[in-house]
């Protein structure tokens, strides 16, 4: 059967599972399997409801708990409990799974980061209410005794909150110190330990000021920053993992005639693997005995099944679709073709992280300004009074006043913003710098299959047979499981057509199925096994004995959204790429429907990474579009990237944006939302700036008190924040 459509079948091609006898649990002696499943069709509560409750039910289950961001499920189960069992579990209630290899996932999936971060703030904040009410009587006019008192009160709350809430602060600044170079958290943690030994040392001397609850809102400011800009993006977890995860853990080895067990690593190159339908291929080799069809689309995102036979090479991750097939292992390990791409993946992930974000573009210029202006004023008042004291409070004053706050807002308030912006209309940012790169894009480079796609198959010449050819057609492909049969008994159905009555149906793996109809041989599938010529575009034939055969052809659905967000892209200038693994008539006849004028096709994943560092090295801006593994590596290395909900969780991990739903034209929204928040950024730093520009010079003067330094404070963070919701 000639196919150019990704298969949609239970072993789907990015990560599926290994079949029964592969998908083996842990040996006897554990009391417990931990297994986990990738679920890429899950999209709300229901789902996880249903999914939970079917696992849960299962025999041998003790637990299963479904994370709905991550679209994966995790099990305790009994140690005979397999893991193909419950992808059969799922499939039979609709739902997608794929098992993944739970022991190179991370340990822990929990937050810590971000938990740390929002407790660190709670304590900043429940101390500095409780500080600023004492200060209230300060103000007021507490006096001597009195004063002192609430002074050294005040002292005993700060101290322990100031050394455990400003730890992030310190840590990132001594970071920064000890390679040499500033950062904002150096002049961040000088003004917060300075406000305090000055407090300090005024409360000792009965002074009348002390700056412990600007401290403490400072700390309390920034940590909030901190915080938005942390839930704006997704626990950074290694693509690279996940591509480790998919490999499988497990292969049936041929030994002495007889099959064993053994872990993937232990398969050494020689041995002879034997492949189930359904399995993945544990390494790279050659077949020796058995007729199947592969689905390369894991590695290349060519759509079109292979015809196996032996003599052919294979790849690890590669998928068996119908017969079972003995390989010989040429590569193992760390030579195979899947372990390669994961290299590539870790090689473009580390290019990324030499963006330079806006916030420490803004840094190297504030930090040094900001030390210079208050060592310069320190000396200057101290040359002016020979008052050591009065030195050091005005120059704390300048640290405290000149906005960290509004600087350490300045960007995570507009990303939130513009982040909810664009969650409401189906996209999560991940990425807390990925706004900023989306605003400079200024070439898009979509991937074919599953992303301008949908990758499955729709027969597309219904109406051109006659109503007992469909009957027929539908009898036969009632009875296979390939995605081109499961088009037709799809097609056939929505038409109300009624399978014949076929007996004696079978199916020839790689071939297509066969049966008797009235007492003539009919069959369904390949062009040269009915004896039709081959064509070009994706056809299906059925020959019903000895008559012509009958040409069934398909074509791949386009995504919702798809020509819109081609053509918005093109009309606001943007330079628009398709490249891909899928065969060259296909490639050429998508970009021909959508208008794109460059694309690539049949390439590699080493060839999409190549094509995007040739467009960076041009001085291009490149946003990645892909939801495959063999995309992954492209994803990590393009300027900012985006994948669906659907794609290959290793896809989703090096992606910056996940596109939540299955339509494709927000992407054009999100660039433009991306370039209003690069706007809004550029507007609070301006605001900042003006602020310094007044507050500034009376710090500088002695006339910033410690409560006109807290509420310029307050001030300016607020106007931050308000110039930050204009985004949405």
């Amino acid at each position: 059967m000639t196919a150019t459509m990704r298969p949609n079948i239970s072993a789907c091609p990015a990560c599926s599972a290994a079949p029964a006898a592969e998908a083996l649990a842990e040996t006897a002696e554990v009391k417990n399997a931990r297994i986990a499943l990738s679920l890429p069709t899950i999209h709300c509560s229901a789902c996880i409801a249903s999914v939970e409750e079917a696992l849960n039910a299962y025999p041998g289950v003790h637990q299963a708990r479904v994370n709905l961001t991550m679209k994966r499920a995790s099990i305790e189960a009994d140690a005979d409990v397999m893991p193909d069992d419950l992808v059969q579990a799922l499939a039979g209630i609709g739902y997608e799974a794929h098992e993944l290899d739970a022991g190179t996932l991370s340990a822990t999936e929990t937050d810590k980061a971000g938990r740390d971060l929002l407790m660190r703030m709670a304590v900043a904040g429940f101390a500095a209410m409780n500080v600023m009410l004492l200060s209230v009587s300060v103000w007021s006019g507490a006096a001597d005794a009195t004063r002192d008192m609430f002074h050294w009160i005040s002292a005993l709350i700060t101290m322990p909150v100031i050394l455990f809430s400003g730890q992030p602060f310190y840590r990132n600044a001594w970071a920064a110190l000890k390679h040499g170079r500033l950062n904002m958290d150096v002049p961040i943690t000088l003004a917060i330990v300075l406000a305090v030994v000055t407090s300090l040392w005024e409360t000792a001397l009965s002074g009348k000021h002390a700056y412990f609850d600007a401290a403490l809102a400072l700390t309390f400011f920034l940590l909030a920053g901190r915080y938005l800009d942390h839930r704006t993006r997704a626990i950074a977890r290694s693509a690279a993992e996940e591509l480790a995860a998919l490999e499988v853990p497990r292969a049936w080895v041929l030994r002495d005639g007889q099959e064993v067990q053994v872990p993937a690593a232990q398969v050494a190159v020689g041995d002879l693997v034997r492949v189930r339908p359904g399995g993945r291929m544990p390494v790279d080799g050659e077949i020796t005995d058995g007729v199947s069809e592969l689905d390369r689309s894991l590695l290349t995102g060519e759509t079109l099944p292979v015809f196996a036979e032996p003599g052919q090479a294979v790849s690890a991750g590669e998928v068996n679709l119908t017969g079972p097939l003995t390989i010989r292992a040429t590569a193992v390990g760390e030579e195979t073709s899947l372990h390669r791409m994961a290299d590539l993946v870790a090689v473009a992930e580390s290019g990324r992280s030499r963006y330079t974000s806006l916030a420490d573009k803004a840094a190297k210029l504030y930090a040094p300004g900001v030390h210079i202006l208050s060592a310069l004023s320190f000396v200057g008042w101290y040359l002016y009074t020979w008052d050591v004291r009065t030195a050091l409070n005005i120059a704390a004053a300048v640290l405290i006043i000149t906005c960290p706050c509004a600087l350490g807002l300045a960007v995570p308030a507009v990303t939130t913003a513009a982040s909810g912006r664009l969650f409401r209309r189906g996209m999560l940012i991940k990425h807390g710098t990925a706004l900023e790169r989306l605003a400079e894009v200024d070439t898009v480079v979509f991937d074919k299959t599953g992303t301008l796609t949908r990758g499955t198959p729709e027969l597309t010449n219904l109406g051109d047979h006659a109503a007992s050819d469909l009957q027929i057609a539908a009898a036969l492909a009632a009875a296979s499981s390939h995605p081109l049969s499961q088009a037709i008994v799809t097609a056939c159905q929505a038409a109300g057509v009624t399978p014949a009555e076929v007996t004696e149906i079978s199916e020839l793996p790689g071939y297509g199925t066969q049966g008797t109809w009235q007492g003539m041989p009919v069959r369904l599938g390949r062009a040269a096994w009915v004896g039709a010529d081959p064509r070009a575009e994706t056809t299906a034939w059925l020959r019903i004995g000895d008559e012509r055969p009958r040409a069934f052809s398909f074509a791949d659905a386009l995504r919702d959204g798809a020509e819109e967000a081609v053509q918005a892209l093109i009309a606001s200038g943007r330079e628009v790429i398709l490249i891909s693994g899928d065969t060259t008539p296909a490639v050429e006849a998508l970009a021909r429907r959508l208008g794109i004028t460059q694309w690539v096709a049949e390439a590699l994943p080493a060839d999409k990474v190549a094509r995007i560092a040739q467009l960076t090295e041009q001085g291009g801006r490149v946003l990645m579009v892909g939801d495959g593994l063999n995309d992954t590596a492209a994803l990590a290395g393009a300027h900012v990237s985006i994948s669906p909900a659907s794609a290959l969780d290793a896809a989703r991990v090096a992606s910056d944006i996940v596109l939540l739903g299955g339509d494709l034209s927000p992407i054009a929204d999100a660039l433009e939302t991306a370039r209003k928040s690069t706007r809004r950024i550029r507007e609070n730093f301006r605001i900042a700036t003006v602020y310094n520009i007044i507050a500034v010079p009376l710090a500088v003067a002695g006339l910033a008190t410690p409560l006109i330094a807290a509420l310029a404070m307050s001030a300016s963070s607020i106007t931050v924040s308000l110039n930050a919701l204009r985004v949405r």
